[in-house]
């Protein structure tokens, strides 16, 4: 007794080598970096910043002599004359020092502001978010209603009081810094910890008896972390320029310290005769600012599982070359029969 099949298997079906037919299965989900680099301005906004960092690491220990050298013989000289060498090609300051080694040392001390006060900020605020969203009740209410109150103070004025009546140090500015963006995780982290934990896999962790700073560590945590981090690229940002703004004023970073911020505050009483003294300081707050901010809107969309299909799509030509060549051939016929009828409607008319 026979069968026949559902659908007749083609001779150039039949054919098809084995290799063509493994290329028109689908791959898999493209990684992290893949995707990073499928996106332009996310990939320039990582390698900015990985520059930035490389510069913090290493620059001071090539160019920190170089950024205390004084030769007022050489005062506000104008950027990009390299008649007096490679370390004045953006210029000197007032006192005659480089201002490429001034640029480079100071971008050790803003980083060593933003990042300790971001990484502060991020693991006490998170970790007390998702404790008080799971827990819910009193607990919530009361680290709410902290957070309202340290909400109801700008951010910026409080650093400025508080500040002013310490003394200005590296120490104290991260710790105000971070105290005072604390509410910003706490509130962010209390919100998705509130709605996993009525979630079906939840509950049931609780009904087999697993403790609640089990269910924590293993199943919320790991969901509330990409928005999290996404978060914290942004505050990054926030961070980096109330420091600055903090030092402008003159109640930031101290002399003989130099941050970015500081640079712009310094050079201010210049504008009209050495612009480059508050010029390329600031053009280093914005740019780093700027890829810090693109790269978490990549990473928003790449943490997210329903937007994350956004980034994987292949490009244009990958997606001709998988259109495969029966389609193709099926198609001719129908195109020939088309301008035909056309061609005929158009003699009859």
């Amino acid at each position: 007794m026979s069968t026949t099949p559902d659908s007749p298997v083609t001779p150039a079906e039949t054919s098809a080598p084995a290799g063509k037919l493994e290329a028109s299965k689908p791959s898999g989900r493209p990684g992290m970096f893949r995707m990073l680099l499928r996106d332009p301005f996310a990939t320039a906004g990582a390698l900015i910043l990985l520059i930035v960092g490389a510069t913090a690491v290493f620059g001071p220990m090539l160019m920190g002599d170089l950024a205390t050298k004084q030769d007022l013989m050489f005062a506000n000289q104008a950027p990009f004359d390299l008649s007096n060498g490679w370390e004045f090609i953006l210029g000197s300051d007032s006192l005659g020092r480089s201002m490429l080694a001034r640029l480079v040392v100071a971008t050790r001390t803003t980083l060593l502001v933003a990042l300790p006060a971001v990484l502060i900020a991020m693991v006490i605020g998170s970790l007390w978010g998702v404790w008080a969203g799971y827990h819910r009740g009193v607990r919530e209410t009361v680290s709410m209603r902290i957070a309202d109150i340290i909400m109801s103070f700008p951010s910026l004025l409080l650093a400025v009081v508080v500040l002013y009546v310490f003394s200005p140090s590296i120490a104290n500015i991260v710790l105000i810094l971070a105290i005072t963006r604390i509410p910003i995780y706490l509130r962010t982290a209390r919100a998705e910890s509130a709605e996993l934990q009525s979630r079906t896999f939840v509950d049931a962790a609780r009904t087999f008896g697993t403790r609640p700073n089990s269910i924590i560590r293993r199943h919320v945590i790991p969901i509330v972390t990409p928005t999290i981090l996404t978060l914290a690229t942004l505050e990054f940002c926030y961070v980096m320029l109330a420091e600055s703004s903090l030092s402008f004023l003159g109640i930031g970073i101290q002399p003989p310290d130099v941050s970015w911020g500081l640079m712009v505050a310094q050079g201010r009483q210049y504008l009209q005769t050495a612009w480059w003294l508050s010029i390329l300081p600031g053009l280093a707050i914005v740019i780093t600012a700027i890829a810090a901010n693109m790269l978490a809107a990549w990473l928003r969309i790449a943490t997210d599982p329903a937007q994350r299909w956004r980034l994987a799509l292949p490009g244009r030509k990958r997606m001709m070359r998988r259109v495969p060549a029966k389609a193709a051939a099926d198609a001719a016929p129908v195109a020939t029969a088309t301008s035909a009828t056309t061609q005929t409607t158009q003699e009859k008319q």
